[in-house]
C-alpha cells in the first residue's frame, strides 16, 4: 500500500514498485483525479493489479477500514505536504496533515498487523527551519 500514491514521490515509488510485480498494488490518496491518472497509466502498461482508493489519511475510520479489507503487508506512507512556502502559510493544516495524518496512518497499520512500515520523509527534517520541516520531523518520531 502507498498512501499519497497520486502525488510526485507517492506515483513513482508505484512505478517502481510494479517492476517487481506484487500481487496486487493498493494506492491510496485524498485526489480521485491523481488516482486516476495512475490507474489510467498503469492500464497502459497491462498492470492491472491495482486497487485506487479514495482516502484521507486523517480519516481513521477509512483507514481502518481499508486495512480490514485489504490486509496489505507493506506500507509506504508518502501522504504529505511538502511545499515549503505553502505549509508556511497554511501551519494548522500542514501539522493536520503531516503529524496527525502520519499518526492515525501508523495507529491503523499497528492495529493491523503491517509487518513493514516506511515513511518517506525529507532532508528538511534534518535540523528543521521552518513548519513543514518540524512536522515532518514530527512525524519522524511517532515512528520512531
Amino acid at each position: 500500500m502507498i498512501s499519497g500514491a497520486g502525488g510526485s514521490i507517492g506515483s513513482e515509488l508505484c512505478r517502481q514498485i510494479i517492476n517487481f510485480k506484487p500481487n496486487r498494488l493498493i494506492c491510496l490518496d485524498i485526489s480521485e483525479i491523481a488516482l486516476y491518472n495512475l490507474e489510467q497509466e498503469f492500464l497502459n502498461l497491462n498492470f492491472n493489479k491495482g486497487i485506487y482508493l479514495v482516502a484521507d489519511v486523517k480519516n481513521i475510520a477509512r483507514l481502518k477500514n481499508i486495512f480490514n479489507q485489504f490486509k496489505p503487508e507493506i506500507v509506504f506512507h508518502a501522504a504529505a505536504y511538502k511545499h515549503v512556502p505553502l505549509v508556511e502559510q497554511n501551519i494548522s493544516e500542514g501539522i493536520k496533515n503531516n503529524v496527525f495524518g502520519t499518526l492515525l496512518f501508523v495507529l491503523a497499520a499497528i492495529e493491523h498487523h503491517v509487518s513493514d512500515f516506511i515513511l518517506i520523509s525529507t532532508d528538511k527534517a534534518v535540523r528543521p527551519t521552518n513548519m513543514m520541516g518540524a512536522s515532518k520531523r514530527l512525524a519522524e518520531m511517532i515512528l520512531q
